[in-house]
């Protein structure tokens, strides 16, 4: 097995609502989703966004689309009109999840 970094098997959309964000994670392969599901868990998630202090990570999976989405409570400092935080929305946060890292065997 070798580590590779999540972007090589996937692409990412984000959106917001409030103080919530979501990420949808979508396989470039369907026989990749596998593999995806196994390794990018909502905890995994949370660890790695744990500089934004996610309150609760939670993950849809739908598998017909080769696609997940996880939903992330609490991380936008009070949400996009609120935060002083520059650019921690929208796609920071996608590329942020695509730097996690994965086994690929």
């Amino acid at each position: 097995m070798n580590n590779i970094l999540l972007y090589e098997l996937a692409h990412a959309r984000t959106g917001d609502k409030g103080n919530h964000a979501n990420i949808s994670l979508i396989a470039y392969k369907q026989d990749d989703f596998a593999l995806l599901v196994d390794q990018v868990t909502p905890e995994r998630v949370a660890v790695h966004f744990g500089a934004r202090r996610p309150s609760e990570v939670r993950r849809y999976l739908l598998p017909h689309l080769g696609a997940m989405n996880f939903v992330m409570d609490n991380v936008l400092d009070g949400g996009v009109n609120d935060s002083l935080n520059l650019d921690m929305h929208g796609k920071s946060l996608s590329f942020h999840l695509l730097t996690l890292p994965v086994q690929r065997p």
